[in-house]
């Protein structure tokens, strides 16, 4: 069996997860249909005028990135098990249905996008790492026609017909039917190479041997972890802190439904139909550069949108640490945005209790309009990032922003 080349400190295995099956190379049919399907744009996507060419597409990914930079973790999933008690508040002040996205990270910006319906999204992160792993999902999305298949390709976990769970089943339901099944190395490897080919060759989007590796070992965990993925700490005793990729899936908005994007099969084909028309764009680059969030502006500008959102985790922690976040404050000026434009972050705690914070989480996850927080940045009310995130914050429980 082929060894998987991953950085030296990897997550620790944990007995009854993490499967390796000695199976010979040969992809079947349990694959269903994965190797065989020749992925297409979407033809409702050309349609309604929205549809990027793919060699634009793969242009812009290029010529907007930075040169790749360092981060303390791997954000094989979303850690913020409050990222949903904000949806509401989305709805309720926010643009839905229009103008643009911006994110940082994993899979959490599926669900943000999900409630949103932009047009375009860009999902803005240091590492280029985590651009590989979106592009791993953009082929995921591309290639799976509905939750069932993306989770079974996601999870390496192959489904017959037979027995594939209903397109309306319930996420629980989902859920249920692939904790009960093991990841398989036939299906692993053969959906590894059909990822490779689908980004190269379908995409244009031509990979280094450190991205191929890179790949092949963000996919790998998903295989061995199955839903037990988390995000951890490089270098730390960190894997079972955090919450499971099924934790997150299953969380849900203040008021007890389910949120995420697997949750509903319509939020599923949105998010889905999105990257059809490849408009969810994965760029390499700091906050505070000099050049990856100001490229994404500029192009804003040009095609006439403005931010919708902006979620950006808990970055500006970060930023201000490392004494750069007056750089990232001049870059969000550069962005075209509106009275409706948000910011979306998530607090971790340090510092103290956020007001907002809701009991059983470890994270807190806020508003606030970007208009205001250039207001504020320009009357020096950010001498730091606690003042940053208990100033002129919205609560996702309030119905109007809190004045501190």
């Amino acid at each position: 069996m082929k060894e998987i080349s991953r950085p030296a400190e990897a997550p620790p295995k944990r007995s009854g997860h993490f499967r390796r099956l000695s199976v010979a190379l040969v992809v079947a049919g349990l694959l269903i249909g994965f190797a065989a399907y020749s992925w297409q744009p979407s033809p409702r996507a050309g349609n309604q005028g929205d549809f990027i060419p793919i060699e634009e597409f793969s242009r812009i990914i290029r010529d907007f990135s930075e040169e790749g930079g360092y981060f303390l973790s791997d954000n094989f999933v979303s850690n913020e098990t409050s990222y949903l008690h904000v949806m509401d508040k989305l709805e309720e002040i926010g643009s839905v249905g229009e103008d643009a996205y911006i994110g940082v990270g994993p899979e959490q910006n599926f669900s943000y996008i999900a409630r949103l319906r932009p047009r375009i999204a860009f999902i803005v992160d240091i590492r280029r790492q985590a651009m590989i792993q979106q592009l791993m999902y953009k082929a995921l999305f591309s290639l799976s026609e509905n939750r069932a298949e993306f989770l079974s390709r996601l999870l390496s976990i192959p489904i017959g017909d037979q027995e594939a769970p209903a397109a309306e089943a319930l996420l629980p339901e989902l859920i249920e039917f692939f904790d009960q099944r093991p990841g398989e190395e036939e299906a692993f490897r053969g959906n590894l190479s059909t990822l490779f080919r689908t980004i190269e060759e379908d995409f244009h989007f031509p990979l280094t041997e450190e991205d191929r590796t890179g790949l092949e070992y963000i996919y790998s965990i998903f295989w061995e972890a199955n839903l037990d993925t988390r995000f951890w700490f490089r270098g730390r005793w960190s894997w079972g802190y955090f919450p499971t990729l099924r934790g997150i899936l299953l969380e849900t908005e203040l008021d007890g439904d389910l949120g995420n994007f697997l949750a509903r099969e319509e939020d599923y084909q949105f998010v889905r139909e999105l990257h059809l028309q490849n408009r969810i764009i994965p760029v390499v680059g700091d906050f505070a550069g000099p050049k990856a969030l100001r490229t994404v502006g500029d192009y804003l500008k040009e095609n006439g949108y403005s931010v919708s959102a902006f979620y950006t985790s808990n970055v500006e922690q970060y930023l201000f640490r490392n004494g750069v976040f007056g750089d990232f404050a001049e870059n969000i000026r550069h962005l075209p945005v509106s009275e409706k434009s948000l910011f979306i972050r998530a607090f971790t705690g340090r510092g103290g209790f956020h007001p907002a914070r809701v009991p059983g989480h470890r994270l807190t996850t806020i508003l606030q309009k970007i208009t205001t927080f250039l207001d504020d940045f320009d009357q020096d009310r950010y001498p730091n990032y606690w003042a940053l995130v208990t100033t002129n914050f919205i609560s996702p429980r309030e119905a109007t922003p809190a004045e501190n």
